[in-house]
């Protein structure tokens, strides 16, 4: 069968015809972990300098609000949109000449393979990237128009490794683990180096974690050079591999569940990255799916900044109030990658919106009689809230046959503002329902909308 690797900037669909024998990863051992060093940070700044952005770390305009001096490192303005870039660049240069000529070979579905492509082609390094089906089609032709052969392969991206493995010997290319690879840790870890030049005085610095590349290089780039900052770790909940791993001390399978910040639902963390960063990282915290939608909104309303779930992760930790050790620091927070998604950009939108108390639902029983629906809209107008949606319902309304459900889906400024509303709603109607509207973050997680603590919307806490 052919593989189609020979071809440049196409995709194959590969079938599974290969003998079962399990391929391992010499670069990425559990039984002989490596750990990077400082000297191989410092080389990879060097060599990567002609190719990958001094990205910006700039002041935000939340700072009032959160009580601390943070800055962002906007890695997701590189050109493929993610620090990626730093360990793809590297680890591609740091190849033999025979092995330039063989190429590589990675398993991804995201941005290490946009990253390795991109960089591939402009190094004239050929590059097979083997993505699940499950990859978006977006991400997948931008690898075929950076020049990299792609082989769709596999269910999910361990199925994909297993098979980019298995034609390492078939091809004499070598497998580049995306976050572990010993090269990509020191090339990720340069952004250590640059938080260092741009906020000499940083006091902490809290990083997005899936596979723990990016984390262990920062960690240790910055605690060589400035041993008393602090170092925090925060993952999603719906995948906490690092800190289970650093818990039993080595890496362990990890339950995996969808998250907005799909780039960090790594189940098995890298062996060299635990090794590397686990003794130098000061906490890990994991954080819930609405307030990493909530972190994108603010993201985008205050810095306009378009970042992914994984990249935003480390402020949704700040937003929910995990660290508050950090007030009255200077906290540097990398966005570490802006490759989301437009439709699900808009659901984070409209997830962190009603997280935030600012989109809601209710339905409101009004007169059928001319003029009973302009009565409603008129007393949701003078209180300055914007109707985005509104539903008639006449025949489930058991009241009276003169009556008419009027289901609505309006915007906010806050959640006081909501309350006000559905106040003046309480006062002028006998028959108001509130469908979509949550006290809390924490209560839109767990659907607390129904509580008795909820009834009372009259008065603002």
């Amino acid at each position: 069968m052919s593989s189609g690797i020979d071809r440049k900037g196409g995709t194959s669909y590969a079938s599974s015809d290969f003998d079962e024998d399990i391929h391992k990863d010499p670069w990425c051992d559990p039984e002989n972990p490596k750990c990077i060093r400082f000297e191989d940070i410092s080389a990879a700044a060097y060599r990567i300098k002609d190719g990958v952005i001094n990205t910006s770390c700039d002041h935000s305009h939340m700072n009032a609000d959160l009580g601390m001096e943070m800055y962002f490192k906007k890695d997701y303005m590189q050109f493929t949109g993610s620090f990626k870039e730093r360990g793809a660049r590297y680890t591609l240069k740091k190849l033999s000449a025979d092995q330039m000529m063989k190429g590589v070979i990675t398993a991804s579905a995201g941005n290490h393979a946009q990253a390795l492509a991109y960089h591939g082609g402009l190094l004239n390094i050929p590059v097979t990237v083997v993505m699940p089906i499950v990859a978006p089609i977006m991400k997948v032709e931008n690898c075929k128009k950076y020049g990299a052969n792609v082989i769709i392969q596999g269910g999910d991206i361990g199925e994909s490794r297993l098979h980019a493995l298995k034609l390492v010997p078939k091809t004499g290319m070598m497998y580049i683990n995306g976050y572990d690879h010993p090269n990509i840790l020191a090339g990720q870890g340069t952004m250590g180096l640059e938080i260092l030049d741009q906020v000499p005085d940083v006091d902490a610095i809290v990083v997005p974690v899936g596979g723990g590349g990016l984390i262990a290089g920062i960690a240790l780039a910055v605690k060589t050079m400035k041993p008393d900052v602090l170092i925090i770790g925060v993952e999603p909940e719906m995948c906490p591999s690092f800190t289970t791993a650093m818990k039993h001390g080595k890496a362990v399978h990890t339950p995996t569940f969808p998250s907005l910040a799909d780039g960090l639902t790594v189940p098995t963390v890298g062996v060299n990255a635990l090794a590397t960063g686990g003794p130098l990282i000061d906490k890990m915290v994991t954080v819930s799916e609405a307030w990493i939608s909530i972190a994108i909104l603010r993201l985008i309303e205050l810095e306009k900044a378009v970042v992914e779930g994984a990249g935003a992760t480390g402020l949704a930790a700040v937003l929910a109030g995990l660290l508050p050790e950090l007030k009255g620091k200077k906290v540097v927070l990398p966005l570490c990658g802006g490759n989301i998604d437009t439709t699900l950009l808009g659901r984070c939108l409209d997830r962190g919106l009603a997280a935030d108390g600012r989109l809601i639902t209710f339905n409101v029983v009004v007169s059928d009689r001319p003029g009973g629906i302009a009565e409603l809209t008129r007393i949701i107008s003078n209180v300055g809230v914007s109707i985005k949606d509104i539903v008639h319902e006449r025949a489930y309304v058991r009241s009276n046959a003169f009556a008419v459900g009027v289901r609505i889906l309006a915007e906010t400024r806050n959640r006081k503002h909501s309350k006000e509303l559905f106040k003046l709603l309480r006062e002028a109607y006998d028959d108001v329902q509130i469908l979509g509207f949550y006290d809390s973050p924490e209560d839109y997680v767990a659907g607390n909308l129904q509580s008795s603590k909820f009834e009372s919307v009259e008065d603002e806490n």
